[in-house]
């Protein structure tokens, strides 16, 4: 348990942050607008039920690392693993973490409602639409089956992690882009910018699709040209079929936080037991019976560590992840 860091300097940690004397009990938590609402669900029923003051923030992945790597947070809400640079803060600021995941999302490629001829598209696509020193302004540039109609291209910011997972699936590593595009922490703008913009296009975590389904279209995804589409889906999710833009999403959670508060501990615990039918109500999908049993054994014995090594990984098993954390 914790064996890098010893349970002697996290207790000595503990008192000298103020942890253990602290006398109101607030759980602070911040990191992606993707995860934020899972953890905003567990957080408004953990409050009633306990009566700990939960504050959830949405400043990005990477804006939640930066607070929880500087000893801020308690938990951080991550829609892509940490990365080495993160992992060296951390360090440096004796912060070890717990890596958990919590649910899986099927990133959504959406179009304006009024735009009828791009249902489906193409991993190669996408390539040629965001890849970085793209030119690709015009939609009869993609398709010449499409319509001389101007491309408005809005997206994540670059402290996002669903930024850093779409650009290692479509452009085959990670942060890199085109960058003239209308970016934003805030899902709801990048929807608002698509449904105010007859050519416009933007990607995002499906629950916020599924929220302004009535303003937006989905495009179904080839994962290489000539292959069949798929729509994102729970069902496309589950069965693997949503390719390359299915990802497990993360909470990071403060070892010492989870050692010596006993509210952020039971926080986790509230989390894991009742992710998979929160998880449906913010419409994503749940991990598999199999695989939260194991997170919460994970968790029960606070490894700590990280499965990825610093690196994304497309496609990675939850089993295996957690078999990479000794």
């Amino acid at each position: 348990m914790l064996k890098s860091l010893g349970i002697a300097a996290l207790i000595a940690t503990a008192f000298t942050s103020g942890l253990v004397e602290a006398a109101e009990k607030i759980i602070k938590i911040d990191g992606s607008s993707t995860v934020y609402p899972i953890t905003e669900a567990v957080a408004e029923d953990f409050q009633k039920a306990h009566g700990v003051k939960v504050t959830v923030g949405e400043s990005g992945t990477g804006g939640g690392f930066k607070k929880f790597c500087r000893g801020e947070t308690d938990i951080s809400d991550a829609s892509r693993p940490i990365t080495q640079k993160e992992m060296d803060a951390c360090k440096e600021a004796g912060i070890q973490y717990i890596e958990l995941p919590v649910a899986f999302d099927a990133l959504t490629v959406v179009v304006n409602q009024k735009n009828d001829w791009a249902k489906n598209l193409s991993v190669e696509d996408l390539k040629k639409i965001w890849a970085p020193g793209s030119k690709v302004k015009n939609w009869k540039e993609i398709n010449p089956s499409f319509p001389d109609q101007k491309l408005s291209l809005y997206g994540p910011g670059t402290a996002s992690g669903t930024f850093e997972y779409f650009t290692e699936a479509i452009n085959g590593k990670s942060k890199s882009q085109r960058t003239d595009y209308t970016p934003s922490e805030d899902d709801n703008v990048l929807v608002q910018g698509v449904s105010s913009s007859v050519g416009g296009m933007a990607y995002f975590g499906m629950a916020y699709y599924e929220e302004n389904k009535d303003k937006l279209n989905a495009v179904g995804i080839s994962p290489k040209a000539g292959a069949p589409a798929i729509m994102p889906s729970v069902k496309a999710v589950e069965d693997g079929s949503y390719q390359p833009l299915a990802r497990p999403i993360f909470i990071y959670v403060n070892a010492t936080s989870a050692a010596f508060k006993p509210e952020v501990k039971a926080f986790v615990d509230y989390y894991l037991d009742n992710a998979p039918t929160l998880v449906k109500e913010v419409k994503y999908v749940p991990l598999p019976a199999a695989d939260y049993a194991a997170i919460k054994e994970h968790f029960k014995k606070l490894k700590a560590g990280t499965g990825f090594g610093g690196k994304n990984e497309v496609g990675i098993k939850i089993s295996d992840l957690l078999a990479r954390v000794k």
